[in-house]
């Protein structure tokens, strides 16, 4: 279940995604596999190859990516979550979900 994300947010995540960029979007996400994680965030980009390349930076398989409705991403949750969004300087999702 998602939650704690605007509509303009997703749109324009979305739009990032669409037009090649690495985007993220972080949301509020309960899920029973995962006790004690709250939030997810999506790194997206529709060049499959770039999002490869990026995931490899930070030791994510390309087989991790989730191909959904035209908008391919990884899933970012707990320590590696918070690695990522602290190298790729995600300050305002970092303050804005405590991570």
């Amino acid at each position: 279940m998602a939650f704690g994300i605007k509509r303009e947010q997703l749109t324009e995540w979305k739009q990032r995604v669409a037009q090649g960029e690495i985007a993220f979007l972080t949301h509020y996400w309960l899920h029973p596999r995962y006790p004690g994680i709250t939030t997810v965030t999506k790194a997206g980009c529709s060049d499959i190859k770039r999002l490869i390349d990026w995931g490899r930076k930070y030791g994510l398989p390309k087989e991790y990516i989730h191909y959904r409705a035209s908008f391919p991403h990884f899933d970012l949750i707990g320590e590696k979550q918070k690695e990522i969004l602290y190298k790729e300087q995600q300050w305002e999702q970092i303050k804005r979900f405590h991570i």
